[in-house]
């Protein structure tokens, strides 16, 4: 019998032993004991996937704390909202939509939140495989040249490249769009960016992406609810083309029979627990946000991986109540969008713009005089027709921060817009687009907007707060898996793949014993 099992039947048990001696059923219910487990990990994003299930399958007894809810796949192609009839599964307890046009929904613990900040709007994902659910599927790996503006040394490139981005790829199974999909009407915009890209002699070509093409040819045939086709990204594909960590990673963290995930749990602190350990504390919410359970869990192995945005305001939280007395003064630090920026190209023809996703070509300008800058086309549910979407992404300095707010308790977003690598940024951006726009005789019809990132990186970074390989300072059993140890940028690229790998790079690490240096990497 699996010990997670086993451990959860103990305490029913113990449930049960207690209503027994006095008290009424009602209070049994409604007491929780405090759980005992030798690794918990916060979160269920790409960091938070992997350790999971490294962690099982090394045979270490784990609990994966998730803020939201499953998304199973529905054989009625139901599970998630469309653009077009938005409702509470588009956003994490929102009384309106977070992205596009504002509409009213019903709160609910939906798969898309936002982090409303001075200088910028971060979104992240909610739910059991966490930004897999809302993402574009793209799974790029930075190039040396480009992670060595950003990452240290003493990370050596060739492994990533030979052994963690491969173990990753192997899992995922990204995979470009097939030539007969890209023909499609679907596709016109992409086959559009493709066309214009060889004109003005910068280099474009497919993308791998997550997403079982097998599906997407059935939605185009009408054996699938059309989803990918049709531009449904970001509240999720409920044909199912979208491999989201939750079918692979989880899943087979899940099959292990030592790994068990706690939806809707949301963590509120953590703090140092006698011999090493860790306590956290959380509150197990409805669907609609209300507090039904607050639950403690000790654990020996803590895994942070909540995203920039959570993981750091746990770590800020816990440095302000004197929870984790040793973090440093670096928490919050080293903040970044990861250069993203969003565009309208008008291109006077019919575009399709709507369709066609996830995003599946990349234009790679990194010989831009001003920066190395990449762009991909999007689709996007409120351009019009003869314009197309595009995000591009660069190099941004960790210039941002977090600091914590006593008053919400809960962390405040700062990034400096106007700093002089974003106007540099701006200028690689306007650059690329001016070769696009003078060899096709098309125009920005909306000038590129850095004003939000779907990439947030930093707050507890790499040679800061933590080790290259996600160990916090001053707590050796403590780990940053997630953005938030990544210094702003994973150099031109979606982060997604860069995070798993250096994930992947970490478990080995910690599962496998090795020593580590004694110089503070």
């Amino acid at each position: 019998m699996p010990r997670v099992i086993k451990r959860r039947q103990f305490l029913q048990a113990s449930l049960a032993a207690t209503a027994s001696i006095g008290l009424s059923t009602i209070q049994a219910a409604a007491y929780h004991p405090e759980e005992y487990i030798e690794a918990l990990v916060i979160g269920s994003g790409f960091g938070g996937a992997v350790a999971a299930l490294r962690l099982g399958q090394a045979g270490i007894e784990t609990i994966v704390l998730e803020r939201g809810r499953r998304w199973p796949i529905t054989d009625a192609g139901n599970t998630f909202c469309t653009y077009q009839n938005p409702d509470g599964r588009s956003a994490w307890l929102s009384p309106t939509t977070v992205i596009f046009n504002p509409t009213k929904i019903d709160v609910y613990t939906g798969v898309l939140d936002v982090k409303i900040g001075h200088g910028v709007i971060a979104y992240r994902g909610a739910g059991v495989g966490g930004g897999s659910l809302v993402y574009n599927a793209i799974s790029y790996q930075p190039t040396k040249e480009n992670f060595y503006q950003v990452f240290p040394r003493s990370i050596k490139y060739e492994e990533l490249d030979k052994v963690y981005y491969p173990r990753v790829r192997s899992i995922i199974k990204p995979s470009p769009i097939p030539d007969e999909i890209l023909q499609t009407d679907y596709y016109l915009a992409t086959r559009i960016f493709l066309e214009q890209a060889a004109k003005a002699g910068l280099k474009a070509r497919k993308l791998d992406i997550a997403v079982d093409w097998n599906i997407v040819q059935q939605e185009i045939l009408g054996e699938k609810v059309p989803s990918a086709i049709t531009g449904q990204v970001y509240y999720g594909l409920n044909s199912g083309a979208k491999n989201s960590l939750d079918r692979n990673y989880l899943s087979m963290a899940e099959a292990t029979g030592n790994v068990e995930i706690r939806p809707l749990h949301v963590v509120t602190t953590i703090e140092e627990h006698h011999g090493g350990r860790f306590r956290v504390t959380c509150n197990q919410i409805s669907e609609q946000g209300a507090v039904v359970a607050k639950k403690t869990f000790v654990c020996r192995y803590l895994f942070l991986a909540a995203g920039s945005i959570g993981t750091t305001e746990l770590l800020l939280r816990a440095k302000h109540n004197g929870t984790l007395s040793r973090l440093n003064h670096r928490v919050g630090q080293f903040w970044g969008t990861n250069g993203d920026g969003v565009s309208a190209i008008a291109t006077f023809m019919q575009t399709n713009p709507t369709m066609g996703g996830p995003a599946a070509a990349i234009i790679e300008d990194f010989d831009n005089p001003f920066a190395p800058l990449v762009i991909e086309p999007l689709p996007f549910p409120i351009v019009s027709q003869g314009l197309y979407a595009a995000l591009s992404l660069a190099i941004a300095k960790p210039e941002g921060y977090l600091t914590y707010n006593r008053f919400t308790q809960s962390a405040n977003l700062f990034w400096p817009k106007n700093s002089a690598n974003n106007q540099k940024i701006t200028q690689a951006n306007n650059y690329t687009y001016q070769r696009l726009n003078q060899a096709n005789g098309t125009n920005l019809a909306i000038p590129v907007d850095f004003s939000s990132t779907g990439h947030p990186l930093g707050g507890a970074v790499m040679g800061a707060v933590c080790n290259t390989y996600g160990k916090v300072r001053g707590y050796p059993n403590l780990f940053v898996v997630d953005g938030s140890l990544i210094p702003g940028s994973t150099a031109c690229a979606n982060p997604s793949l860069t995070i798993a790998a250096l994930a992947e790079r970490a478990m080995d690490r910690f599962i496998n014993k090795i020593p580590e240096s004694k110089e503070w990497e």
